[in-house]
């Protein structure tokens, strides 16, 4: 099997090397392919079944071929464009349709045209929709989504999708009666911070089984592994992997088919953002990417994460050099002219930064470059290298 053709990028041993040489004006955003293999490794080593990217975190070619490279093959993708995305880039991957509600037709062409027979449903109505559009539920493997509204999450999941175990437990009888493969999924929510979050809902899950009489063909649970921001005590990841193995034990089922779909788990740690100062008014700085950019996350309700940042000045030799000086709050604004474009809790950076400074925002890899927009004509998609 032919690997994807990589797209070239500019690379550089460190991130300061890379601001002395290109000074840029505009964000850059670094790629560490180190960070992604060992981010990959906890999951291929320590979790009891196949981990699945999730796409939505982060569809850019350059990060998927990370993602790839360091030895996931299966995705978590929830839409029809996704599937194509990852397919057509990778032929040996294998992709999972992990979203509850699916646009018409748009399970009959994963289905015959890329092979696709994982599929999620919380309702009647889309699980009478798949069957109708595949017309082959001998081939499939169906998964009721069930409600965990558990806290321990930074956001919920459960208030859009999934359904209370007794009307779960109907679903999964139906999926069966109709000779599909009948599963289980749930989400505890995203950034989750308690491993026993995943313990409650395997319990849900459990009762849910009980309750329709059947054994299911395989569990996935879900993502919200979180990754280390700065104001979040994040647990270390063993937690979560010893906590999911105790309670999958009260399922009675050894040989059972698990699955997880991390998203920021396998990739927020892989990137940073180079970032310009370009204007201080007193403890006010601006900045060339903001909240329209590759900032969106932080505005979120209830997100109290932020991303550790450092900051560098460039010298008369182009040597990028840490800034030096006690750090104090700032207000930080982005490029657009709209008064929302602005962070939404003071950033601590050294008293002396000035326009022409860089500050380096780390763990910027989930959801910054997936759902960046070209608001008031700025689009940030510069990108580089670090290390090999």
């Amino acid at each position: 099997m032919n690997a994807p053709t990589r797209i070239e990028i500019p690379r550089f041993a460190t991130i300061e090397k890379a601001i002395g040489a290109l000074k840029p004006v505009e964000p850059v955003y670094c790629l560490f392919p180190q960070k992604f293999h060992v981010a990959a490794k906890r999951f291929l080593d320590a979790f009891p079944g196949d981990a699945m990217y999730a796409v939505k975190a982060n569809p850019v070619p350059q990060v998927l071929d990370l993602v790839y490279a360091a030895g996931i093959r299966h995705f978590d993708t929830a839409s029809l464009g996704e599937v194509a995305l990852v397919k057509n880039r990778f032929a040996d991957a294998q992709c999972h349709f992990m979203a509850p509600v699916r646009l018409p037709g748009h399970a009959k062409a994963a289905f015959e045209q890329y092979g696709v027979s994982d599929y999620v449903v919380d309702c009647d109505a889309e699980l009478d929709k798949l069957i109708a559009e595949t017309k082959a539920p001998e081939k499939l493997r169906v998964f009721v989504r069930l409600a965990t509204q558990l806290g321990g999450a930074l956001l919920e999941l459960s208030s859009k999708f999934g359904t209370a175990p007794d009307e779960g437990a109907r679903l999964l009888k139906r999926v069966k009666a109709l000779g599909a493969a009948p599963c289980i999924t749930f989400h505890v929510g995203s950034q989750c911070l308690s491993p026993f979050s995943y313990a409650q809902a395997i319990e849900i899950t459990r009762r849910t089984v009980v309750k329709a009489g059947i054994d299911i063909a395989a569990l996935d649970i879900g993502g919200g592994f979180p990754g280390p921001y700065t104001n979040n005590d994040v647990p270390p990841y063993h937690w979560y992997f010893d906590t999911i193995k105790e309670a999958l034990a009260t399922l009675e089922r050894d040989d059972l088919p698990l699955l997880c779909e991390p998203g920021r788990a396998l990739i927020a740690e892989g990137m940073s953002l180079i970032t310009q100062v370009v204007l201080r008014k007193g403890d006010r700085l601006f900045i060339n990417d903001g909240t329209y950019g590759s900032f969106d996350e932080t505005t979120l309700p209830g997100w109290n994460a932020d991303y550790p940042n450092r900051v560098f000045t460039v010298d008369a030799k182009n040597r990028a050099l840490p800034l030096p000086g006690a750090p104090r709050p700032f207000r930080v604004y982005g490029p657009t002219c709209d008064t929302l474009d602005v962070l939404p809790r003071p950033q601590m950076l050294p008293e002396g930064i000035g326009a022409g400074d860089f500050i380096v925002f780390d763990m910027m890899g989930a959801y910054s470059a997936a759902v960046r927009t070209t608001f008031n004509g700025f689009y940030p998609d510069n990108w580089v290298q670090i290390g090999n």
